[in-house]
Order: C-alpha cells, then sequence, then structure tokens
C-alpha cells in the first residue's frame, strides 16, 4: 500500500530552502507545505532547515540538506510536459537561467544540477505515430536539436 502516494526527494547540499522556494516560482499549483529544522540531536546545526516539503506543478516534493555526498545526475530528470512552443520557450529560459544549462533533445539542467526535459506534448504524439516514416522524421529533427522547435518538429513530420 502506498499511503497517500509518493514524494520525490532532492538532496541537496545547504540550499533545500532556496531551491524549494525557486521551484515553487517556476511552476504553477505550486507550495511550500513544511519546513523542518535540525534540533540539538541533529544532524545540523540546531535551528538550520533539515527539509522542505513543497508542492510543484501539482507534484510533491521533499527538499533536503543531506550534505555533499550525493549529486544529481541525468540518470533521474522531469519531464515539463508543455501545450505550445511559448510554455516550452518559458521554461527553457527560466530553467537554464543563473547558472543551468541546456542540452540536447529538449534537456537542460537548472542551476542546482536536476535534469529537465521540456517537451511540447504534440512531440509524444508524433514520435509514436505508427506511419514510421513520420515518427522517424520528427525523431532524426528532434535529435538535433537544443531547446525543442514545434514548428520544427511538425514540419518533419509533415514531411517538409
Amino acid at each position: 500500500m502506498a499511503g497517500e502516494g509518493f514524494t520525490t526527494c532532492l538532496w541537496f547540499d545547504g540550499q533545500a530552502e532556496e531551491a524549494a522556494r525557486y521551484y515553487v516560482s517556476v511552476f504553477d499549483k505550486s507550495s511550500i507545505d513544511r519546513i523542518s529544522h535540525s534540533t540539538e540531536a541533529g544532524p545540523g546545526p540546531a535551528g538550520s532547515v533539515l527539509a522542505v516539503d513543497f508542492t510543484a506543478n501539482g507534484q510533491r516534493f521533499m527538499a533536503l540538506n543531506g550534505g555533499p555526498q550525493f549529486t544529481f545526475s541525468e540518470a533521474i530528470s522531469f519531464r515539463v510536459d508543455c501545450a505550445d512552443q511559448a510554455e516550452v520557450d518559458h521554461y527553457w529560459a527560466t530553467l537554464t537561467a543563473d547558472g543551468g544549462e541546456g542540452g540536447p533533445c529538449g534537456w537542460l539542467k537548472d542551476k542546482y544540477g536536476v535534469s529537465w526535459q521540456i517537451v511540447p506534448t504534440a512531440l509524444l504524439d508524433m514520435i509514436t505515430d505508427p506511419d514510421a516514416g513520420k515518427a522517424s522524421r520528427t525523431l532524426r529533427a528532434m535529435l538535433a536539436m537544443g531547446k525543442l522547435d514545434l514548428a520544427a518538429l511538425e514540419s518533419a513530420y509533415a514531411g517538409e
């Protein structure tokens, strides 16, 4: 039994509250839900932020100040499904700002090193089209891009 569902834990080295507030500012349907602090028992200095429970885009997360032992990698990423190019542009610009970096095929890393896939929802239908030619053309176009360009993907899909 899963109880109340899943909460994704993100491990930070002292930036848990800063990161949680950042993600809440980026996405709608977001909130800081609870902040817990270390006590005299530890693990950090008494009163320091230990963890922040937050909701981003309706998804539950916990940002944990766990220390420097672990860092983020591309092995885990969050996909942001975008209705149109304006959303793709918005999330790409916001999440790559202040030290983030764009990557291939719609992937990027934000300033904390968390990996994101910024994807127009129409792409998912195009690359799974039963017409192998349409799907292949679209996939080939996507693989050549950094930030995804919906108009160019639609042109590739149409064979233009």
